[in-house]
Order: structure tokens, then sequence, then C-alpha cells
């Protein structure tokens, strides 16, 4: 079948591989729409993997559904695309997030498990979850990237009239500021260095102001703030971001750093120590926080469908990762439909 693989540095192929076969502990579904994700694209950047087909961000049709006595062929689903063990202290404690193996055979992360960019798929049972019939497709391709932005803001703490700093406009960035909102901060703020996804933050109404950050923002920070914001979520993950993201913080404050650098950075830690601040990483999400995302989307307590920016082909995968990166289109989150 039809798929995109990764075959170099910045480079996709259009190419061929097999259709996934029936095996036990696996459900075989045919995918309805993917997503393209900011951690798509480290892989992308970096070209390895050689062979990878990522999607970890879909909805699906149930083709067979191994095991689970639940679900039944026709059902539309979708699933945490992590491998856990299962065993250790960390899946024991329902924290399947930061569990060792977490991404050792991860759906659309490894060799092991491709993913979402072909029009079939195999992916582990019990990590599948079964959407409701009022959830468009497109919404539930976008069900994980809003899930790591809930678990985010969940280890943010956020406190009723708290000021929040969003480093970072895009969709993982600007689900955490529509949460933050919804937590009750008084102000939320993004700062992003592409001016066309800083005014989207604000269009879209999950921003009260941006902040444009390839200027120096430590007035903007005083005139809002005074001594800083009591919450930063840093949602890029480069070294400029999380230097921002400390800086930004006031004394006494939280820092999350949702964004992943693949390669190891520098950063002024002695603020962190003056300050007193409090610093947590963020991986991914829990089960719960998975579910809870499905069940606003069904509730229409959130509207992920105003960040989808396009819907695209498997032809048009290497343009579109072009275009979310060339720091001057005004694209936010762009799915795949991989049966076009």
């Amino acid at each position: 079948m039809k798929c995109v693989k990764l075959i170099g540095k910045r480079e996709f192929e259009v190419g061929e591989i097999e259709e996934p076969v029936k095996k036990d502990g696996y459900v075989l579904i045919d995918v309805k729409k993917a997503g393209i994700c900011g951690s798509d694209i480290h892989y992308w950047d970096i070209g390895e993997p050689k062979g990878l087909v990522l999607g970890h961000e879909y909805c699906g049709i149930v083709t067979d559904p191994g095991n689970r006595d639940d679900l039944k062929v026709g059902d539309r689903v979708t699933a945490l695309p992590i491998s856990p063990c299962g065993k250790c202290s960390a899946c024991l404690t329902g924290n399947i997030q930061y569990c060792k193996e977490t991404w050792e055979s991860a759906t659309g992360l490894s060799l092991t498990n491709s993913g979402a960019l072909a029009p079939k798929m195999a992916i582990r049972e019990d990590m599948v979850l079964k959407v409701p019939d009022n959830i468009s497709d497109e919404e539930v391709a976008m069900v994980e990237p809003t899930a790591v932005g809930l678990h985010g803001i969940h280890l943010a703490d956020i406190k009723v009239g708290d000021k929040v700093l969003v480093i970072g406009g895009g969709i993982i960035g600007l689900v955490s500021a529509m949460f933050a909102k919804m937590e009750g901060a008084s102000l939320v703020v993004v700062s992003e260095t592409n001016e066309k996804r800083g005014e989207n933050a604000v269009k879209l109404g999950v921003a009260d102001r941006w902040y444009d950050a390839k200027t120096d923002i430590s007035q903007n920070i005083v005139e809002d703030t005074k001594e800083g914001f009591d919450i930063v979520i840093e949602c890029c993950g480069n070294a400029p971001a999380v230097t921002s993201a400390i800086l930004a913080t006031k004394p006494g404050g939280t820092c999350v750093l949702v964004g992943v650098s693949m390669i190891p950075i520098t950063i002024p830690t002695v603020s962190v120590v003056m300050s007193e601040l409090t610093v947590k990483g963020a991986i991914a999400y829990t089960k719960e926080e998975f579910q809870t995302c499905i069940d606003l989307m069904a509730s229409a307590k959130i509207d992920v469908k105003k960040f989808i920016s396009d819907i695209v082909t498997l032809d048009d995968v290497q343009s579109s990762y072009e275009r979310l990166t060339n720091g001057n289109d005004d694209a936010i989150k762009i799915l795949v439909d991989p049966n076009k």
C-alpha cells in the first residue's frame, strides 16, 4: 500500500509498504485522518530513523478488533501511540507516559510500528479508545495533541487569576493557551517569532495578546505583570525559547517545559536558582487525560476544529512539513487524508 517514508534529513519519499496483518494484541484499522505533529518535525529535521512511517495522531475505522470484545468492525477509534510495559512503577501508578519502554515501539515513532501516513495500521489493543459518533474524524485526529496540552496545564496547576505566558504558537501552544483560559487565568499571552501565528492566537480567542519573540519582550512582561508571569508554558524546545521561558517566570513561579529538544541546550540555571523557580518537564499524557479530551470534544466544551489549517494528501506531506517550518506561514495544524 502507498505510504510516506522518511528517507533523509528533511526529506520524505512516497513509496510502498506491506499492509498490516492480523496479530495477537493488535487492532487493525483503516486510517481516516492523521495529523502532522511537532515531534514528527523533529524526526524530519534529523532524517532518522530512515524508513520510518510517521503519524501518531489519527482517527481510524476498525477492520479487525483482535481480542477486544468491546470493539467491532466499523467502530471509529483513536489510540495512545505509546508502548508502556504495564509492569513498572510508572505504569502501576497511572503514569505510563514516562515508562522506560513507552517510546521503544511507539506507533508512528518507531520502525517496529508504522504510523498513520498510510491507509492502514495495526495498533496496540490496550491503547485503543472508541470515540463517540458526534465527533468528526478531524477532531478525533486532534485528540493526541490536545491531550499533550492538557497534561502540561495539569502540571502547571494554574490558579484562578494567574497570569500565563505560552512560548510558541503551534498547536500545542494554542491548546495550552485554550486550557489556561479554561482554568481561570486572568491573562494569557502567546510569544511567537511568526507574526501570523501570533495574530492567529488572538483571533482564535485563546490568547489575550501576543508578543513578538524576535524582539526584547522584557518591557512587555514588566508592563503586563510587573514581576513576571505566574506560569510559563514552553512549547518550542529550543535554547532561546527555554531561556525566555525561565526569564519570564516571576520569582517563585512555575515554568513547564512541554517542548522537546533532540540535542542538549544551554539555559540560565542561575535564574532558576536565584528566583527559586519550579521547573517541570511534561511528556505526553496519561490515559485519563486522553479520554478527557475525547469527552470535552463530545460535550462541545472545547473546539479544536478552529486550529485545522488544511487537509492534504500523502503526495502533499513533504510540502506540508516545509510549510509548517518556514517561519512565515500561518498554518497551525495540517491533517493528512491517506486515502486521497
